[in-house]
């Protein structure tokens, strides 16, 4: 934004901006300029305005404006891990639903430093895929999501939900034995800003949108459930819920197939897939939820 004088009553753009500091005037960096109109005074530039929108990001790169500071992740999660299918059996005794798929690790409303004008390397993980094979195998990993500077270096990795696992049954028996998923973990994180107010006036601790509500917040994602398998011949039983993302705050993991044939449902928003349900037939599990970064950048005086 262009800063205008009036010289002897042409306005001319001011090219260079001086202020006294100490006994001696210096060229500093001006992050706002106030005049006073009717004895109130008025804010007549801004240095760098916080945007009021967000901006979704894609793995890739992301320009750092040359003013800008800080960015504030309003959230951002990694993939959620695939449900697994349920299984029956002709003379095993009872039959196996599938587990739910784990949701990722997340942060919601948190702001780090960075440099203007850096270039940011961004990865959203994918979902996993949901188990397919009967009675033995694994269902797909979320992918990790991860954040790191040219200058700033690695602002954080959050990790994809781990993978559901089967393993040990047969179509005449023995069922099977069904493992759990396990929500991803948190590494590498860059230390946090937990105060601090931009250049327009915001107070960073005031960032509440994201979906925990609340200021600086960050987990690890959430295990889905895990039904195991009933007993006796055609019993019934359901899939296991995917596990939902940011501590439970959206629920988004899959849902599990009801007993009867019923497939999982896909999560989203690094949510877990839902487990399949059993007889007759069995049913498929669902994909794990893409991850998400959604995001806006500020200066901080």
């Amino acid at each position: 934004m262009p800063v205008y004088v009036k010289d002897g009553g042409a306005w001319r753009t001011i090219d260079r901006l001086y202020v006294r500091d100490g006994t001696s005037f210096t060229n500093q960096t001006i992050n706002n300029v106030y005049v006073k109109n009717s004895g109130t005074w008025e804010n007549v530039f801004v240095i760098f305005e916080t945007p009021t929108s967000f901006t979704t990001g894609s793995s890739g790169s992301i320009a750092v404006p040359a003013l800008a500071n800080a960015i504030h992740i309003k959230q951002s999660v990694a993939g959620g891990s695939g449900g697994y299918r349920g299984a029956d059996y002709d003379k095993a005794g009872g039959e196996s639903a599938g587990p739910g798929g784990a949701s990722g690790a997340f942060i919601s409303d948190m702001v780090f430093n960075i440099t203007g004008g850096e270039t940011l390397t961004l990865n959203v993980g994918s979902g996993g895929a949901a188990g397919t094979g009967t009675y033995s195998g694994n269902s797909g990993t979320g992918g990790n999501t991860t954040l790191s500077g040219s200058s700033s270096g690695a602002l954080f990795t959050l990790g994809g939900g781990g993978a559901v696992s089967v393993s040990g049954g047969g179509v005449q028996g023995p069922l099977r034995s069904n493992s759990a998923s396990t929500g991803g973990t948190r590494s590498g994180f860059a230390t946090p800003r937990s105060s601090g107010t931009t250049v327009d006036g915001l107070n960073i601790t005031s960032f509440q949108s994201g979906p925990r509500g609340v200021f600086n917040q960050q987990g690890d994602g959430t295990a889905g459930a895990n039904p195991g398998n009933c007993s006796g011949d055609n019993c019934t039983i359901g899939g296991g819920d995917g596990g939902d993302p940011y501590s439970g705050s959206l629920t988004t993991g899959g849902t599990g197939g009801a007993n009867g044939n019923t497939a999982g449902t896909v999560g989203t928003q690094g949510g877990g897939g839902g487990g399949g349900g059993t007889e007759p037939g069995s049913s498929a599990g669902g994909a794990g939820g893409d991850g998400e970064f959604i995001f806006r950048f500020m200066r901080i005086a």
